[in-house]
């Protein structure tokens, strides 16, 4: 019987992958060198499971993980095939039509602190005559011009735009196990789970190993991705699925080679909707990840392959595709007794906007800032991170369903469907009949727990054409404010396109120098 008083004192991560590495990382970097409570963090992986490797899009939140894992950005970027990500490009979401598209970038609008220009753009759009993302933020330019979001002069983390990555997931989870067992002192032990033994209060004691026999501890981490084997299958914690709402439930991947090693690599994700879904293109330094995620609802896996082999042009028979069912939603809850699911054992949905990665960072940062120091206060703990994760799942779910419901597409099932008012989720349907005559803005979220922030609702609202009544006259800026702003983001918009390299420039500058270190 484990004890109230009993220390944390050995984290036990059950499964390898993106998930386990960035959670032991974090974990080990903060409470391992500690002198007073030093914390052994202990990863068991199968040698004979792969990971599955999803997600290939990172937020700006990855680079302050990787200053806290003590990564060198240099580093980073050479062994793991990582490039610069400054948004992602959605064309074909509105109409379909050949030069329907728009941008969700990493930075702010212009002034964004000090007023919402959304209001007089939507007013003066005509007069404008530039789409509101291009409008108010200058990172539009770099990414349709293939400029970099910083120079080699630049130290290692620091920008001129705000930046994210993109990265080989099978390379960054083997860089990170080489940083975490040789740098932070993670042990890892290669070995497959056989059984769960438990404590007389449903706390696990220890899992069985086939190799490496029984491995106790204190709090075990489930990272075994789909399988759950912790919190799904020991615990038996539901699944709670949201197909109802996003209705993608599959994946077909492939890896394209550039035509030249001086190829263009795009500085943004591009995400170009299909008849049932949409198909992704990533641009790493020595290839393109691109796939197709749709809902075999809607069509066959066939008709998904043809529009695949399509996108990609004649190299497409050359290449062997991956197949990744998907099945979106989420656990219950998170943490139980005294085991806490992270990455695919907690849940999954589709890979727009890149949650994936992000909900593994934001698990792994909350456990490692708020590690329990004893059993204790880790039902407090666990209740607290319970909610949060609740909370920012479901937000997850309202933008990524913002994106299909704004369409005005009708021309398939899939588009029209999504459309359905029985599709959207009330805390998203609530804010949309609110912003039909106040215009989205930084009040209209108030959790510390937001994942995208109000800026992000405006990109993808005002590209996708939503208009607020503004007739009675809520929400104006000054005029001469607003054209103050609009000018400054032209202004700094030329700046920055005669003085940022391309992005292939950077990458080599960075593979042959280096970066400053910090």
């Amino acid at each position: 019987m484990t004890s109230a008083s009993q220390p944390v004192r050995k984290v036990v991560i059950v499964g390898g992958g993106t998930a386990g590495w960035l959670t032991a990382g974090r974990i080990a970097a903060e409470h391992a060198t500690k002198a007073h409570h030093p914390v052994e963090v202990v990863l068991v992986e199968s040698p004979n499971i792969p990971t599955i490797g999803v997600g290939e899009g990172t937020w700006p939140t990855m680079r302050n993980t990787l200053i806290k894992l003590g990564i060198r950005e240099t580093d980073f970027i050479r062994e793991c095939d990582a490039s610069f990500k400054q948004g992602a490009k959605f064309a074909g979401w509105v109409t379909g039509d050949a030069d329907d598209f728009y941008y969700h970038p990493l930075m702010l609008p212009q002034g964004f602190s000090q007023g919402n220009l959304g209001p007089y753009w939507q007013q003066h759009q005509d007069t404008i005559e530039q789409s509101f993302s291009n409008a108010v933020c200058f990172q539009e330019a770099l990414c349709e011009h293939n400029r970099a979001p910083k120079s080699i002069r630049h130290a290692e983390f620091g920008a001129v735009a705000n930046y994210a990555y993109h990265l080989d997931a099978g390379k960054f989870t083997a860089f990170l196990t080489r940083h975490c067992t040789e740098k932070l002192n993670v042990r890892h032990v290669l070995a497959d789970v056989s059984g769960v033994t438990a404590h007389d209060n449903g706390d696990i004691r220890a899992i069985q190993t086939q190799q490496a026999g029984e491995i106790d501890g204190d709090l075990f981490v489930d990272c075994t991705g789909f399988q759950s084997l912790l919190l799904g299958k020991h615990y038996k914690v539901p699944f709670v699925p949201c197909d109802d709402v996003l209705f993608i439930d599959r994946a077909l991947a492939v890896h394209v080679p550039y035509d030249s090693p001086d190829a263009p690599v795009a500085t943004h994700t591009i995400s170009t909707a299909q008849q049932a879904g949409w198909i992704w293109d990533i641009g790493l330094q020595s290839r393109r990840g691109v796939g197709h995620v749709y809902a075999s609802r809607y069509q066959s896996e066939q008709q998904a392959l043809d529009q695949l082999a399509q996108y990609v042009g004649p190299q497409f028979n050359d290449l062997s595709v991956k197949q990744i069912q998907i099945q979106s939603g989420h656990r219950a809850h998170f943490w139980h007794n005294n085991c806490v699911a992270v990455g695919l054992s907690a849940g999954f949905l589709e890979p727009l906007e890149a949650s994936a990665l992000v909900l593994v960072e934001l698990s792994a940062t909350m456990l490692a800032e708020q590690l329990p120091v004893n059993r204790a206060t880790m039902p407090i703990i666990a209740k607290r991170f319970n909610q949060t994760f609740q909370y920012r799942w479901q937000r997850i779910i309202d933008f990524l369903k913002l994106h299909y419901m704004l369409t005005k597409r009708t021309d398939t099932a899939f588009w029209r469907d999504n459309c359905d008012p029985a599709t959207i989720p009330d805390s998203l349907q609530e804010l949309l009949d609110l912003w039909r005559y106040h215009p989205p803005y930084d009040h209209d979220f108030t959790s510390n727990n937001e994942v995208f922030p109000a800026a992000s609702y405006q990109y993808v609202m005002y590209g996708m054409g939503f208009e607020s009544d503004l007739s009675f006259g809520q929400q104006q800026v000054a005029k001469a404010f607003a054209q103050q702003q609009l000018q400054m983001n032209q202004q700094a918009r030329q700046k920055v396109l005669s003085a940022l390299p391309t992005h292939r420039d950077l990458l080599n500058k960075i593979n042959q120098y280096g970066l400053q270190p910090v």
